[in-house]
């Protein structure tokens, strides 16, 4: 059964790297396959098909779903009032002609998009005003779509929302995720300055030389309060420095950004307006969800569970050095929505991995949030990598290879902390 599993997997990889089907349905699909492998009945206990799976599955993640709109909706509001674009422009102004000191602030509030918002959204909201600057002077098209995205990479750990995902997908207790998250942000940091720094010379061009054909922005709004500018920071420190919960943290942000750039009388009109537009941005998210949810209801049936571990754990290498080699090399696998692709069948791989006990609960998490920053940045086909480039003129294909060797460094970073803490 367990091969039989295994192979109904590799399937699943097949239909979303080939796009026959989007990866939620095809999510939907493999977790009810493996469902029905595992002898899971149709009706009845709570491990049946019905109740356990597809009912209480999709609302596995339901706090994260929760973070996801509420993550959108601050994102709406930094758009909607000018505070992202405010941001960007001031770092031009103090940059000047100077490439490197343009990319770095563009790099630094790219962090801050990423914190708030993952994927698209996060990469319009520093890339909107940001690459075009940078490309105006003389930072290369490729470098300028992946300093977007290596910084909105450097934010991720400090994304609440996906602090409370790998939370509910895992298991695992808010504060070892946010422990964990907080020792890899400053690999992510560094690394990514080193590609900024490293990349702004290395494809730098004379700002004469340079065609502005970039697409065009969007109209300029009015410059937010400077007091405003503060909003992207305040979840992450109520959330850091006071252990607020995620979604009360996020809340605030969400009332500081409104309460900062609107008069009394538009409060209400502004935020449902805002809102709504967020529940737009959340949906794709909110429905991959959904069917992670179902996913990871799947692999923990007793029939499923019992049928992967022997084999996973005789696969799965042990010891420290193995751990990092292994799956240091396993890398690209959580490209192209491959298998370990913790937002698509890796979420169903880590929960074999915790539901077998095959490495401590921490470890998986740690190994997870690795190949994360990888895949956030070096995946051609994530939604933030195709707009970034294709809005700074280039191919996918091109900022993956640009940034990969980058991301990869920062995944064998996370993977060495974690080996040398949890295992």
């Amino acid at each position: 059964m367990g091969i039989a599993i295994l192979v109904l997997m590799a399937v699943g990889v097949v239909l979303m790297l080939t796009r026959v089907l989007p990866t939620a349905f095809a999510l939907v699909l493999l977790a009810l396959g493996i469902a029905v492998l595992a002898g899971a009945p149709l009706t009845g206990a709570k491990d049946s098909i019905l109740t356990g799976v597809l009912q209480t599955g999709s609302a596995t993640l339901a706090s994260t779903m929760i973070a996801v709109l509420l993550g959108s909706w601050l994102g709406t509001l930094m758009d909607e009032t000018g505070i992202a674009g405010t941001l960007v422009r001031k770092i031009v102004e103090f940059g000047g002609e100077r490439p490197s000191v343009v990319a770095l602030g563009v790099f630094a509030v790219s962090i801050l998009c990423g914190s708030i918002t993952g994927s698209a959204p996060a990469a319009m909201l520093a890339g909107v005003v940001g690459i075009p600057a940078m490309i105006a002077v003389g930072v290369s098209p490729v470098a300028a779509g992946g300093t977007v995205l290596m910084g909105i990479s450097a934010g991720s750990p400090l994304e609440l929302a996906v602090w409370q995902f790998l939370s509910d997908a895992l298991g695992a207790p808010v504060s070892d995720v946010k422990s964990i998250m907080i020792k890899l942000f400053p690999m992510a940091l560094v690394v990514g300055i080193a590609y900024v720094l490293i990349q702004t010379r290395r494809g730098a061009r004379h700002t004469w030389a340079v065609k502005l054909d970039r697409p065009k922005a969007r109209v300029r709004r009015g410059d937010a309060p400077w007091y405003a500018l503060l909003s992207p920071l305040v979840p992450i420190v109520l959330a850091l420095e006071f252990a607020v919960p995620i979604v009360p943290s996020l809340l605030a942000g969400v009332v500081y950004a409104l309460v900062t750039t609107t008069e009394w009388g538009e409060l209400s009109g502004r935020g449902l307006r805002s809102l709504y537009k967020a529940f737009d941005v959340a949906a794709p998210p909110i429905a991959l969800f959904v069917a992670i949810g179902m996913l990871l209801a799947a692999v923990k049936l007793p029939g499923a569970k019992g049928a992967l571990t022997p084999i996973v754990a005789a696969i799965s290498p042990s010891g420290v050095v193995w751990f990092v080699v292994v799956f240091a090399a396993l890398v690209p696998l959580c490209l192209f929505r491959g298998p370990l692709n913790v937002f698509g069948l890796g979420a169903g791989v880590a929960g074999v991995l915790v539901t077998g006990g095959i490495y401590p609960l921490p470890a998986v998490v740690g190994l997870m949030a690795s190949y994360n920053q990888v895949f956030s940045v070096s995946d051609p086909t994530s939604t933030q990598t195709v707009w970034a480039s294709q809005y700074a003129g280039v191919r996918p294909e091109r900022a993956m290879v640009s940034t990969l060797p980058y991301t990869w460094l920062v995944g064998l970073g996370g993977m060495v902390l974690t080996a040398v803490l949890y295992l």
